[in-house]
């Protein structure tokens, strides 16, 4: 495997399944929020943002953090396998709101200068329908763009260990 993609909703672990992978491997890990977001938060303009996944995706490997649905169709078929976070909601919650105060003075690693970790209540209800909104975008995806991509589904820690012990092999 030398380019896997980790999806999934804010504070499913994504992040840091990601970069254990990318060290356990020895693969160059990707952020895609590091790519996405602009000093303030401010948004990419979509056709931007779609040019730069699309040269990230065509890199010989790596590991890339990111749902970001819009460019599946780029990143999908040039994968070797699909890790889907599909931990609970309230899990995904409670990780935003510890993250928030973890990172309430620092800079976390995986988002550019300039966008401080915030708490945002409108982002909350995002992450709340991620499995209504957003995970049958991502199966849609799949199944448009790369059907024959294997899927590792992790619902929590036990099934992320495993996936660790499993690309270790």
């Amino acid at each position: 495997m030398r380019r896997i993609l980790v999806v999934g909703a804010s504070g499913a672990g994504k992040t840091a399944l990601a970069g254990e992978l990318a060290r356990r491997l020895d693969l160059p890990l990707i952020h895609l929020d590091r790519h996405y977001w602009r000093p303030g938060w401010t948004a990419p303009a979509p056709a931007d943002f779609r040019a730069e996944v699309a040269a990230l995706a065509a890199r010989p490997a790596w590991i890339m953090d990111g749902t970001y649905a819009s460019t599946l169709d780029l990143r999908l078929p040039r994968a070797d396998l699909l890790v889907l976070c599909d931990t609970s909601r309230l899990r995904c919650l409670v990780r935003i709101v510890r993250r928030r105060w973890a990172h309430r003075a620092a800079r976390r690693p995986d988002l550019p200068e300039g966008c401080p970790e915030r708490l945002d209540l409108d982002f909350l209800p995002h992450v709340w329908r991620f499995p209504r909104d957003s995970r049958p975008r991502v199966l849609a995806a799949l199944a448009e763009h790369a059907p024959g991509l294997p899927v590792r589904r992790l619902r929590g820690r036990r099934d992320a260990a495993r996936l660790l012990t499993d690309v270790g092999k």
